[in-house]
């Protein structure tokens, strides 16, 4: 199957010797916020190469999961990806990030992403994994969609509910009372649909655009992770650009960075309109419970993967 716009292989020159072209892959469809980020990040990444640089885009996890992706970059057959919590199976620190309650509401999470501690994290990352970041893109909170009323943790008990391969994550929903169930994104509509599965968690953006309200009677506000999607570039493939290249690519993924920053805002207030109109109930939840029951997760996550990181974020607060 051949993506409109996505004909060429990687790093493949265009009929001209003078032009790069690199692909850049993602987890979601067409219409999301990351998408059409990727393709502002393209065009601005063409303009300021003088057509030196093409970059092509291939959604809907085309180029494989969130961790293919990874793996691609390192050994230099992705050039490109978005990528979000699966980070910390490659550089551990990142588990922090994904932990539920770890940040407070966005601006804690902002102050963190583009400080000092932020830059640092990409700076060891990529001495790390060999894959370098960009930028850090917001992405709404994630929220619990399930077929039962939860407005408790005691609430919880029972529900099989899809998480990320993520330690924290599957950690952190078993404090709170809930199975979790790892599996990829793209199998949890027909988990869901046949009963493998109870209830799922991801920004209601990401819930729409998979079609979760079909098969999903709530949506409960638990706000429990802030979190934010980054713009990866394989290093082999930076070190083959030319130095004005470089730049241009560092320049494209700042102005695309705050040219998504804004549109997932829109996006997400869009996605809970489409909720509610789909006869989803949205349940608001007192969050402090929840947040109590994942302490103990911290604590043990923070000694594990970096004291010294933890309190740094937590101190932002």
């Amino acid at each position: 199957m051949v993506l409109a716009g996505c004909t060429q292989p990687a790093s493949s020159e265009e009929n001209n010797e003078d032009v790069t072209t690199l692909r850049l892959g993602h987890i979601q469809n067409e219409s999301h916020a990351w998408h059409q980020g990727s393709e502002k990040f393209a065009e601005l990444v063409g303009e300021k190469t003088n057509g030196s640089v093409q970059v092509e885009i291939y959604p809907s996890s085309t180029l494989g999961s969130d961790r293919d992706l990874v793996e691609g970059m390192q050994i230099g057959s992705v050039d490109f990806a978005l990528v979000a919590g699966v980070m910390s199976n490659f550089h551990q620190p990142y588990a922090l990030l994904e932990l539920p309650y770890m940040f407070q509401d966005l601006e804690h999470l902002e102050s963190f992403l583009y400080g000092d501690a932020g830059e640092q994290l990409q700076a060891d990352t990529l001495q790390k994994t060999g894959v370098r970041g960009l930028e850090f893109w917001i992405r709404g909170p994630r929220q619990l969609t399930t077929n039962k009323l939860v407005e408790s943790p005691a609430d919880l008990e029972g529900i099989k509910i899809r998480t990320p391969n993520i330690e924290a994550s599957v950690e952190g929903w078993t404090a709170m009372g809930a199975n979790p169930t790892p599996m990829n994104f793209s199998e949890v509509y027909s988990s869901l649909q046949t009963g493998v599965i109870d209830a799922q968690e991801n920004p209601v953006s990401f819930s729409t655009n998979a079609q979760i309200q079909e098969v999903q009677d709530y949506l409960v506000k638990t706000n429990h992770v802030y979190g934010y999607v980054q713009l990866l570039m394989s290093d082999k493939t930076y070190q083959k650009l030319n130095s004005s290249e470089q730049q241009a690519v560092e320049e494209a993924a700042l102005e695309a960075r705050q040219y998504q920053n804004e549109l997932v805002f829109q996006e997400e207030e869009e996605a809970l309109q489409v909720m509610k109109d789909a006869g989803v109930e949205v349940v608001e939840v007192d969050t402090a419970p929840f947040e109590e029951l994942v302490q103990p997760v911290h604590d043990r996550l923070a000694d594990e993967y970096g004291r010294d990181l933890y309190e740094t974020i937590d101190n932002l607060r």
